[in-house]
């Protein structure tokens, strides 16, 4: 088909669709969506909740941490259960009733059947983790997949020992970094990849022992971009007194200001061909994506911690091993022919419109369905009576406007201030509301605070054990817009991490210090801009937007000023 130009339903400005898609959505039996892609992203993301830990009574009225509200239209079963022989999804099942819309019928289903309260598979010791797979001895820690002993961290894959960190891979013993592959005792960096024993570091590749540089590639003991000899760089480090926080800080303030006098190339990437949009690592042919890696012909997808994934649309978070996926949130882990579901992995393949369900083949419209296979609204049916409703459903749904369409935003059990579309896409209260969708204000708490964040020791050296039994009030105190919890507690996992690495302890929550990191993030958007390099046309597609301070360079230009 050729190229077609379509006005987005929801927002109402056009976008494009081009031939291979035509050619996808043919592959996948889907219409071609009406929805522009932000739009439609965002209408996953409202299904979503990336890292908000909330207390919400299960069936039996115990009260467990979950990813829904106390207030959430849902029924929730601990992690457990939800994964035992003890009760049997398939006694909701429900006939379809060709005189509703499916979407009612379905929302009706989500408000009988259990769901599991924080999503985790294979987890060890990681009670206060969601959005995980295999975590090991994890506190605090979401969107992470094969990662232990680590904490307040928020999407990461194979690390271990990681504290106060985001988007991480194949990294150890790191504290307070953004965007860190294959790294090892790196501090309060940014963007680097292969390093070791660095601080206060962006955009370095293959450096040890350098500390507040910038671009660098294979250097050794560097201050600022300034090379020393092995005993002179040790001598100087030792000036800068970071084992205090107010070190730190100043430590920080400074490295900043030196890092705005580099360029940054347009793409954060590595080792990609024929790509575009941002953090992409180890993929091919990946157009309009953001944050994936290990990824091959795939379009507008989001947040693959884990890779391979190929041949997939509109697909977000999770990635590993999955196979043609079109508009669905966290799927991976072995999936197949999955269309316009949340939730489902492991080794799930040809289903559509379902919600937590695992190691299942040929469902349609079912919620925490597990190891069965011909299932519509969670009743069995054989082979034969499957292949027979299905079409007949799917015409149903044509007929209503529904098919081809991800689940509406009205239907999320979460608020819209509680997911991860309001963090990429926010919106007033008033606005949210007038879009028929749910605002909650948290409630107020009142906590004991048993210690001031201005009397939490300046030097790690000065603080014991009895730092666990205190109740620190948050250096903001809910003065910030970064959902502030205004307390927190050092464990005694981060304690002895701390210790180890002779970081000063924080003074701000863990809700502040996530926002603190977010800062690093460059949005999931797309500005067409020129290289800035004196003398160079070249032009790119890039997610640092016109206004922006920082210097952006073409690949060829970065990577001739790179040492």
């Amino acid at each position: 088909m050729n190229q077609e130009t379509k006005n987005c339903q929801n927002c109402k400005k056009d976008f494009v669709i081009e031939p291979d898609d035509f050619a996808f959505y043919e592959k996948m039996k889907v219409p071609a969506p009406t929805f522009c892609p932000d739009c439609r992203m965002q209408r996953r993301f409202a299904l979503r909740n990336e890292w908000h830990l909330m207390r919400k009574n299960d069936i039996h009225g115990k009260e467990i941490f979950s990813m829904f509200h106390e207030d959430a239209p849902v029924k929730i079963m601990g992690v457990e259960e939800w994964y035992s022989d003890s009760w049997d999804p398939l006694e909701y099942g429900k006939d379809y009733d060709f005189s509703k819309p499916f979407f009612q019928q379905f929302k009706e289903l989500m408000s009988q059947v259990p769901l599991m309260a924080r999503n985790l598979v294979w987890q060890v010791n990681s009670d206060y983790c969601m959005n995980a797979t295999a975590p090991k001895d994890c506190y605090l820690s979401f969107g992470i997949s094969y990662v232990e002993n680590s904490a307040n961290s928020v999407w990461g894959s194979k690390s271990k020992d990681i504290f106060d960190c985001h988007n991480y891979n194949e990294s150890e013993l790191c504290y307070d970094c953004f965007d860190i592959n294959k790294c090892y005792r790196a501090l309060y960096s940014v963007g680097c990849d292969g390093c070791s024993e660095v601080l206060f570091c962006k955009n370095c590749v293959g450096c040890n022992n350098c500390f507040g540089c910038c671009n660098l590639k294979n250097k050794s003991y560097c201050i600022f971009n300034q090379a020393y000899s092995k005993e002179e760089y040790q001598e100087k480090i030792k000036e800068f007194g970071i084992n205090l926080r107010t070190g730190v800080e100043a430590m920080r303030e400074k490295a900043i200001s030196h890092w705005m006098q580099f360029p940054n190339k347009f793409i954060h990437g590595r080792h990609n061909t024929n790509v575009s949009g941002d953090y992409i690592y180890n993929s091919k042919d990946a157009k309009n994506c953001w944050r994936i890696i290990g990824a091959e012909n795939v379009k507008y997808c989001q947040n693959f911690t884990l890779g391979p994934a190929k041949d997939s649309y509109d697909h977000s978070n999770f990635g590993s091993g999955s196979e043609l996926i079109y508009d669905s949130l966290v799927v991976g882990d072995g999936a197949y022919n999955v269309a316009f579901s949340a939730y489902c992995y492991p080794q799930n393949s040809n289903l559509k419109y379902c919600i937590q369900c695992q190691s299942s083949s040929n469902l349609f419209g079912c919620i925490s369905v597990r190891k069965k296979e011909y299932c519509i609204l969670n009743k069995q049916y054989t082979k034969e009576e499957y292949e027979v409703l299905v079409p007949k459903i799917i015409e149903h749904m044509k007929s209503t406007g529904e098919y081809g369409e991800f689940f509406p935003m009205e239907m999320s059990p979460l608020a819209y201030n509680e997911s991860f579309a309001f963090e990429h896409f926010p919106l007033t209260r008033e606005e949210v509301e007038k879009n028929g969708l749910i605002w909650r204000e948290p409630k107020e708490k009142n906590f004991n605070i048993t210690m001031a964040s201005t009397d939490v020791p300046d030097d790690i050296n000065n603080v014991d054990e009895s730092i666990t039994k205190e109740i620190i009030s948050c250096a903001h105190a809910g003065s910030c817009n970064h959902e502030c919890a205004k307390v927190f507690k050092i464990t005694q996992q981060e304690l002895q991490f701390y210790k180890l690495l002779k970081i000063p302890l924080p003074r701000i929550c863990q809700n502040c210090r996530h926002y603190s990191r977010f800062a690093w993030r460059n949005p999931a958007k797309i500005w067409r801009r020129k290289c800035m390099k004196s003398g160079c046309q070249n032009e790119f597609e890039t997610s640092y937007a016109p206004d922006r301070p920082e210097i952006v360079y073409c690949e060829n230009c970065y990577n001739n000023e790179v040492a």
